[in-house]
Protein backbone atom coordinates (compact mmCIF):
# COMPACT_ATOMS: atom_id res chain seq x y z
CA UNK A 1 0.00 0.00 0.00
CA UNK A 2 2.83 2.34 0.88
CA UNK A 3 4.63 1.66 -2.41
CA UNK A 4 1.36 2.33 -4.26
CA UNK A 5 1.00 5.72 -2.58
CA UNK A 6 4.60 6.65 -3.34
CA UNK A 7 4.11 5.71 -7.00
CA UNK A 8 0.95 7.83 -7.26
CA UNK A 9 2.71 10.76 -5.59
CA UNK A 10 5.60 10.51 -8.04
CA UNK A 11 3.20 10.45 -11.01
CA UNK A 12 1.43 13.56 -9.69
CA UNK A 13 4.75 15.37 -9.20
CA UNK A 14 5.88 14.49 -12.72
CA UNK A 15 2.57 15.72 -14.21
CA UNK A 16 2.82 19.01 -12.29
CA UNK A 17 6.43 19.52 -13.39
CA UNK A 18 5.53 18.80 -17.01
CA UNK A 19 2.68 21.32 -16.86
CA UNK A 20 4.92 23.94 -15.30
CA UNK A 21 7.55 23.31 -17.97
CA UNK A 22 4.95 23.60 -20.74
CA UNK A 23 3.62 26.81 -19.21
CA UNK A 24 7.11 28.27 -18.99
CA UNK A 25 7.80 27.37 -22.61
CA UNK A 26 4.46 28.84 -23.76
CA UNK A 27 5.00 32.06 -21.81
CA UNK A 28 8.75 32.23 -22.54
CA UNK A 29 11.27 33.42 -20.00
CA UNK A 30 14.27 34.52 -22.05
CA UNK A 31 16.88 36.40 -20.05
CA UNK A 32 16.85 40.14 -20.65
CA UNK A 33 20.44 40.36 -21.96
CA UNK A 34 19.59 37.61 -24.45
CA UNK A 35 16.40 39.43 -25.47
CA UNK A 36 18.35 42.62 -26.04
CA UNK A 37 20.97 40.86 -28.17
CA UNK A 38 18.19 39.18 -30.14
CA UNK A 39 16.02 42.23 -30.87
CA UNK A 40 18.24 45.32 -30.74
CA UNK A 41 19.97 44.71 -34.11
CA UNK A 42 16.56 45.20 -35.77
CA UNK A 43 15.86 48.49 -33.92
CA UNK A 44 16.81 51.63 -35.86
CA UNK A 45 17.35 55.30 -35.09
CA UNK A 46 15.26 57.70 -37.22
CA UNK A 47 16.10 61.35 -37.81
CA UNK A 48 14.08 63.83 -39.88
CA UNK A 49 13.79 67.55 -40.56
CA UNK A 50 10.63 69.33 -39.45
CA UNK A 51 9.65 72.61 -41.12
CA UNK A 52 6.99 74.71 -39.36
CA UNK A 53 5.98 77.37 -41.86
CA UNK A 54 3.49 78.89 -39.41
CA UNK A 55 6.19 79.68 -36.85
CA UNK A 56 8.85 81.89 -38.47
CA UNK A 57 10.97 81.97 -35.32
CA UNK A 58 11.26 78.19 -35.12
CA UNK A 59 10.82 77.09 -38.70
CA UNK A 60 13.30 74.24 -38.88
CA UNK A 61 13.93 71.54 -36.32
CA UNK A 62 15.13 67.97 -35.99
CA UNK A 63 12.82 65.13 -35.07
CA UNK A 64 14.17 61.85 -33.70
CA UNK A 65 12.46 58.54 -33.16
CA UNK A 66 12.83 54.79 -33.37
CA UNK A 67 11.70 52.05 -35.68
CA UNK A 68 11.93 48.31 -36.14
CA UNK A 69 12.91 46.28 -39.20
CA UNK A 70 10.06 43.91 -39.98
CA UNK A 71 11.67 42.06 -42.90
CA UNK A 72 15.00 41.61 -44.64
CA UNK A 73 13.85 43.66 -47.65
CA UNK A 74 14.19 46.97 -45.80
CA UNK A 75 10.66 47.60 -44.50
CA UNK A 76 10.60 49.55 -41.22
CA UNK A 77 7.66 50.13 -38.87
CA UNK A 78 7.50 53.37 -36.89
CA UNK A 79 5.04 56.03 -35.71
CA UNK A 80 3.41 58.36 -38.19
CA UNK A 81 4.13 61.42 -36.06
CA UNK A 82 7.87 60.73 -36.42
CA UNK A 83 7.84 60.97 -40.24
CA UNK A 84 4.52 62.45 -41.44
CA UNK A 85 5.21 65.68 -43.30
CA UNK A 86 8.93 65.50 -42.48
CA UNK A 87 11.87 65.99 -44.81
CA UNK A 88 15.32 64.43 -45.20
CA UNK A 89 14.40 61.25 -43.32
CA UNK A 90 17.40 59.08 -42.49
CA UNK A 91 17.77 55.76 -40.70
CA UNK A 92 20.77 54.57 -38.70
CA UNK A 93 21.15 50.84 -38.13
CA UNK A 94 22.50 49.18 -35.02
CA UNK A 95 25.92 48.80 -36.68
CA UNK A 96 26.14 52.55 -37.34
CA UNK A 97 25.26 52.43 -41.06
CA UNK A 98 23.15 55.47 -42.04
CA UNK A 99 20.98 55.68 -45.16
CA UNK A 100 18.11 57.80 -46.50
CA UNK A 101 14.64 56.33 -46.04
CA UNK A 102 11.55 56.52 -48.23
CA UNK A 103 8.09 56.82 -46.70
CA UNK A 104 5.81 54.16 -48.22
CA UNK A 105 2.71 54.96 -46.19
CA UNK A 106 1.49 56.83 -43.12
CA UNK A 107 -1.68 56.90 -41.06
CA UNK A 108 -1.81 59.73 -38.51
CA UNK A 109 -5.00 58.36 -36.96
CA UNK A 110 -3.51 55.03 -35.89
CA UNK A 111 -0.07 56.70 -35.72
CA UNK A 112 1.58 54.03 -37.87
CA UNK A 113 4.02 54.49 -40.76
CA UNK A 114 6.07 52.23 -43.01
CA UNK A 115 9.49 53.19 -44.39
CA UNK A 116 11.79 51.46 -46.83
CA UNK A 117 15.58 51.57 -46.92
CA UNK A 118 17.96 50.03 -49.46
CA UNK A 119 19.38 46.70 -48.40
CA UNK A 120 23.14 46.95 -47.71
CA UNK A 121 25.55 44.29 -48.91
CA UNK A 122 25.80 42.83 -45.43
CA UNK A 123 22.03 42.29 -45.37
CA UNK A 124 19.53 43.32 -42.71
CA UNK A 125 18.34 41.84 -39.41
CA UNK A 126 14.66 41.24 -38.84
CA UNK A 127 12.41 41.33 -35.79
CA UNK A 128 9.67 38.76 -35.19
CA UNK A 129 6.13 40.11 -34.95
CA UNK A 130 4.07 38.52 -32.18
CA UNK A 131 0.40 38.30 -31.21
CA UNK A 132 -0.81 41.30 -29.19
CA UNK A 133 -4.20 39.65 -28.61
CA UNK A 134 -2.46 37.10 -26.38
CA UNK A 135 -1.13 39.74 -23.95
CA UNK A 136 -2.16 39.62 -20.30
CA UNK A 137 -2.03 42.27 -17.60
CA UNK A 138 1.06 41.70 -15.49
CA UNK A 139 3.08 40.15 -18.32
CA UNK A 140 6.65 41.40 -18.43
CA UNK A 141 7.77 43.41 -21.48
CA UNK A 142 10.71 45.51 -22.59
CA UNK A 143 10.95 48.61 -24.79
CA UNK A 144 13.99 49.19 -26.98
CA UNK A 145 14.59 52.53 -28.64
CA UNK A 146 16.48 55.80 -28.63
CA UNK A 147 15.09 57.90 -25.74
CA UNK A 148 16.44 61.46 -25.73
CA UNK A 149 18.78 60.39 -28.54
CA UNK A 150 20.51 57.76 -26.38
CA UNK A 151 20.84 54.96 -28.90
CA UNK A 152 19.78 51.37 -28.22
CA UNK A 153 18.33 51.74 -24.74
CA UNK A 154 16.34 49.01 -23.00
CA UNK A 155 13.66 49.73 -20.41
CA UNK A 156 11.70 47.12 -18.54
CA UNK A 157 8.14 46.93 -17.21
CA UNK A 158 4.88 45.05 -17.34
CA UNK A 159 1.62 45.26 -19.24
CA UNK A 160 -0.42 47.60 -17.03
CA UNK A 161 -3.60 47.45 -19.10
CA UNK A 162 -4.97 46.21 -22.40
CA UNK A 163 -7.64 47.57 -24.76
CA UNK A 164 -7.14 51.00 -23.20
CA UNK A 165 -9.42 53.46 -24.98
CA UNK A 166 -8.31 57.09 -24.98
CA UNK A 167 -10.79 59.78 -25.95
CA UNK A 168 -8.52 61.37 -28.50
CA UNK A 169 -10.47 59.85 -31.35
CA UNK A 170 -14.11 59.93 -32.45
CA UNK A 171 -16.03 56.87 -31.26
CA UNK A 172 -15.83 55.17 -34.64
CA UNK A 173 -12.03 55.65 -34.82
CA UNK A 174 -11.09 54.61 -31.30
CA UNK A 175 -7.91 52.60 -30.97
CA UNK A 176 -7.50 50.11 -28.10
CA UNK A 177 -3.96 50.68 -26.85
CA UNK A 178 -1.55 48.68 -24.68
CA UNK A 179 -0.68 50.41 -21.41
CA UNK A 180 2.73 49.73 -19.88
CA UNK A 181 4.90 51.05 -17.06
CA UNK A 182 8.10 50.46 -19.06
CA UNK A 183 9.77 53.86 -19.24
CA UNK A 184 8.98 55.65 -22.53
CA UNK A 185 10.57 58.99 -23.36
CA UNK A 186 11.00 61.29 -26.39
CA UNK A 187 12.91 59.30 -28.99
CA UNK A 188 11.24 55.98 -28.09
CA UNK A 189 8.37 56.57 -30.52
CA UNK A 190 8.03 53.85 -33.11
CA UNK A 191 10.33 51.45 -31.28
CA UNK A 192 9.22 47.94 -30.38
CA UNK A 193 7.50 46.75 -27.23
CA UNK A 194 8.76 43.18 -26.85
CA UNK A 195 7.50 40.20 -24.85
CA UNK A 196 9.73 37.67 -23.09
CA UNK A 197 9.69 35.48 -26.22
CA UNK A 198 11.51 38.21 -28.12
CA UNK A 199 8.43 39.03 -30.23
CA UNK A 200 7.29 42.56 -31.07
CA UNK A 201 3.82 42.98 -29.55
CA UNK A 202 3.45 46.75 -29.98
CA UNK A 203 4.93 50.03 -31.21
CA UNK A 204 5.62 52.48 -28.38
CA UNK A 205 3.71 55.64 -29.16
CA UNK A 206 2.85 57.92 -26.26
CA UNK A 207 3.06 58.68 -22.56
CA UNK A 208 0.68 60.39 -20.19
CA UNK A 209 2.04 63.80 -19.28
CA UNK A 210 2.55 64.55 -15.57
CA UNK A 211 2.08 60.85 -14.75
CA UNK A 212 4.59 58.32 -13.49
CA UNK A 213 5.37 55.50 -15.92
CA UNK A 214 2.09 55.46 -17.83
CA UNK A 215 2.95 54.77 -21.44
CA UNK A 216 1.05 53.42 -24.41
CA UNK A 217 1.82 51.23 -27.39
CA UNK A 218 -0.09 50.40 -30.56
CA UNK A 219 -0.97 46.68 -30.63
CA UNK A 220 1.02 44.91 -33.33
CA UNK A 221 -2.10 43.09 -34.53
CA UNK A 222 -3.65 46.47 -35.39
CA UNK A 223 -0.48 47.30 -37.34
CA UNK A 224 -0.70 44.00 -39.23
CA UNK A 225 -4.27 44.78 -40.32
CA UNK A 226 -3.39 48.10 -41.97
CA UNK A 227 0.07 47.15 -43.22
CA UNK A 228 -1.04 45.97 -46.72
CA UNK A 229 -2.88 49.26 -47.37
CA UNK A 230 0.05 51.34 -46.15
CA UNK A 231 2.52 49.51 -48.40
CA UNK A 232 0.31 49.28 -51.48
CA UNK A 233 -1.74 52.49 -51.29
CA UNK A 234 0.30 54.72 -49.00
CA UNK A 235 -2.64 55.29 -46.66
CA UNK A 236 -5.51 53.63 -44.82
CA UNK A 237 -8.82 54.12 -46.63
CA UNK A 238 -11.76 54.83 -44.33
CA UNK A 239 -15.36 55.82 -44.95
CA UNK A 240 -16.28 59.33 -43.77
CA UNK A 241 -19.44 59.86 -41.75
CA UNK A 242 -18.27 62.97 -39.92
CA UNK A 243 -20.04 62.83 -36.55
CA UNK A 244 -18.87 62.33 -32.99
CA UNK A 245 -20.86 62.09 -29.80
CA UNK A 246 -22.29 59.63 -27.31
CA UNK A 247 -25.10 57.13 -27.04
CA UNK A 248 -27.81 58.22 -24.61
CA UNK A 249 -30.36 55.94 -22.98
CA UNK A 250 -33.17 56.04 -20.49
CA UNK A 251 -30.89 56.69 -17.49
CA UNK A 252 -29.70 60.00 -18.92
CA UNK A 253 -33.21 60.94 -20.01
CA UNK A 254 -34.63 60.20 -16.55
CA UNK A 255 -31.96 62.32 -14.88
CA UNK A 256 -32.51 65.29 -17.18
CA UNK A 257 -36.31 65.00 -17.42
CA UNK A 258 -36.04 65.96 -21.08
CA UNK A 259 -38.22 64.70 -23.96
CA UNK A 260 -35.45 62.77 -25.70
CA UNK A 261 -35.17 59.38 -27.41
CA UNK A 262 -32.66 56.56 -27.27
CA UNK A 263 -29.89 56.83 -29.80
CA UNK A 264 -26.56 58.40 -30.71
CA UNK A 265 -26.37 62.05 -29.65
CA UNK A 266 -24.54 64.09 -32.29
CA UNK A 267 -22.26 66.47 -30.37
CA UNK A 268 -19.91 67.70 -33.10
CA UNK A 269 -19.82 67.49 -36.89
CA UNK A 270 -16.67 67.66 -39.01
CA UNK A 271 -16.79 70.54 -41.51
CA UNK A 272 -17.26 69.39 -45.09
CA UNK A 273 -18.27 65.89 -44.04
CA UNK A 274 -21.28 64.00 -45.43
CA UNK A 275 -23.09 64.65 -42.13
CA UNK A 276 -22.51 68.39 -42.51
CA UNK A 277 -23.67 68.40 -46.13
CA UNK A 278 -26.80 66.43 -45.16
CA UNK A 279 -27.73 69.16 -42.67
CA UNK A 280 -27.27 67.32 -39.39
CA UNK A 281 -27.36 69.50 -36.28
CA UNK A 282 -24.56 69.49 -33.70
CA UNK A 283 -24.84 70.20 -29.97
CA UNK A 284 -24.87 73.62 -28.31
CA UNK A 285 -25.67 73.11 -24.60
CA UNK A 286 -23.02 71.51 -22.35
CA UNK A 287 -24.48 69.53 -19.43
CA UNK A 288 -22.62 67.29 -16.95
CA UNK A 289 -24.48 64.13 -15.97
CA UNK A 290 -22.92 62.08 -13.15
CA UNK A 291 -19.55 63.61 -13.93
CA UNK A 292 -19.78 62.94 -17.69
CA UNK A 293 -20.19 65.83 -20.12
CA UNK A 294 -22.83 65.84 -22.87
CA UNK A 295 -23.29 68.46 -25.58
CA UNK A 296 -27.05 68.58 -26.10
CA UNK A 297 -29.10 70.31 -28.76
CA UNK A 298 -27.96 68.28 -31.76
CA UNK A 299 -29.64 65.49 -33.67
CA UNK A 300 -30.10 62.07 -32.14
CA UNK A 301 -29.48 59.23 -34.59
CA UNK A 302 -32.21 56.76 -33.68
CA UNK A 303 -31.42 54.23 -36.40
CA UNK A 304 -29.00 53.63 -39.25
CA UNK A 305 -29.97 51.55 -42.26
CA UNK A 306 -33.03 50.41 -40.32
CA UNK A 307 -31.10 49.23 -37.23
CA UNK A 308 -31.56 50.92 -33.86
CA UNK A 309 -28.53 52.59 -32.26
CA UNK A 310 -29.63 52.50 -28.63
CA UNK A 311 -26.30 51.36 -27.15
CA UNK A 312 -22.62 52.07 -27.75
CA UNK A 313 -21.82 48.60 -29.03
CA UNK A 314 -24.49 48.83 -31.74
CA UNK A 315 -23.13 52.16 -32.95
CA UNK A 316 -19.55 50.86 -32.92
CA UNK A 317 -20.56 47.75 -34.88
CA UNK A 318 -22.46 49.92 -37.37
CA UNK A 319 -19.52 52.19 -38.18
CA UNK A 320 -17.07 49.28 -38.35
CA UNK A 321 -19.08 47.68 -41.14
CA UNK A 322 -19.11 50.84 -43.29
CA UNK A 323 -17.06 51.04 -46.47
CA UNK A 324 -16.21 53.81 -48.89
CA UNK A 325 -19.07 54.11 -51.38
CA UNK A 326 -21.74 52.71 -49.03
CA UNK A 327 -25.12 54.42 -48.90
CA UNK A 328 -26.29 55.31 -45.38
CA UNK A 329 -29.86 56.06 -44.29
CA UNK A 330 -30.18 57.76 -40.92
CA UNK A 331 -33.34 58.24 -38.87
CA UNK A 332 -32.91 61.46 -36.89
CA UNK A 333 -34.73 63.07 -33.96
CA UNK A 334 -34.53 66.82 -33.33
CA UNK A 335 -36.82 69.19 -31.41
CA UNK A 336 -39.64 66.69 -31.16
CA UNK A 337 -39.68 65.67 -34.81
CA UNK A 338 -38.10 62.86 -36.80
CA UNK A 339 -36.71 62.89 -40.31
CA UNK A 340 -34.57 60.74 -42.55
CA UNK A 341 -31.45 61.59 -44.52
CA UNK A 342 -29.48 59.50 -47.00
CA UNK A 343 -25.99 59.98 -48.41
CA UNK A 344 -23.03 58.11 -49.89
CA UNK A 345 -19.83 57.80 -47.88
CA UNK A 346 -16.63 59.21 -49.44
CA UNK A 347 -13.10 58.39 -48.29
CA UNK A 348 -12.16 60.19 -45.10
CA UNK A 349 -9.40 62.75 -45.69
CA UNK A 350 -6.63 63.58 -43.24
CA UNK A 351 -8.09 66.37 -41.09
CA UNK A 352 -6.15 69.10 -39.24
CA UNK A 353 -6.89 67.50 -35.86
CA UNK A 354 -5.37 64.20 -37.00
CA UNK A 355 -1.88 65.69 -37.09
CA UNK A 356 -0.94 67.18 -33.70
CA UNK A 357 1.41 70.17 -33.78
CA UNK A 358 4.92 69.28 -32.62
CA UNK A 359 3.85 65.67 -32.03
CA UNK A 360 1.68 66.55 -29.01
CA UNK A 361 -2.01 66.01 -28.47
CA UNK A 362 -4.39 66.51 -25.54
CA UNK A 363 -6.35 63.41 -24.51
CA UNK A 364 -8.94 62.52 -21.90
CA UNK A 365 -8.07 58.92 -21.00
CA UNK A 366 -10.15 58.96 -17.82
CA UNK A 367 -13.48 60.16 -19.19
CA UNK A 368 -14.27 63.67 -18.01
CA UNK A 369 -10.84 64.19 -16.44
CA UNK A 370 -8.67 66.08 -18.89
CA UNK A 371 -5.03 65.02 -18.95
CA UNK A 372 -2.61 65.81 -21.77
CA UNK A 373 -1.03 62.85 -23.45
CA UNK A 374 2.14 63.48 -25.38
CA UNK A 375 3.12 61.55 -28.45
CA UNK A 376 6.85 61.29 -28.19
CA UNK A 377 9.14 61.92 -31.10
Amino acid sequence: MRDWRVAVLMVVVIIVLLRLDATAQAGCDTALPTLYQQVSPAVVFISAVSVASMHPGERVGTVIGSGVLMDKEGLILTNSHVVFGRRAISVTLDNGYTTPAKVLGTDPILDVAVLRIPVPEAGLPQATLGDSDALQVGEEVIAIGNPMGLEQTLTRGVISGIDRLLWEFPLNLMLPLIQTDAAINPGNSGGPLVNRCGEVVGLTSALLADAKNIGFAIPINVVKQVLPQLVQQGRVMRPWLGVSGKVIGKEVQDLLKLPLVDGFLVETIEPGSPAAKAGLHEGELLIAVSGEEFLFGGDIIMAANGKELDDTEKFTQFVRTLKVGDTVRLTLYHDGTTRQVEFTLPERPILPGDVPPDGRRALAPLGHRRAPLQRQR
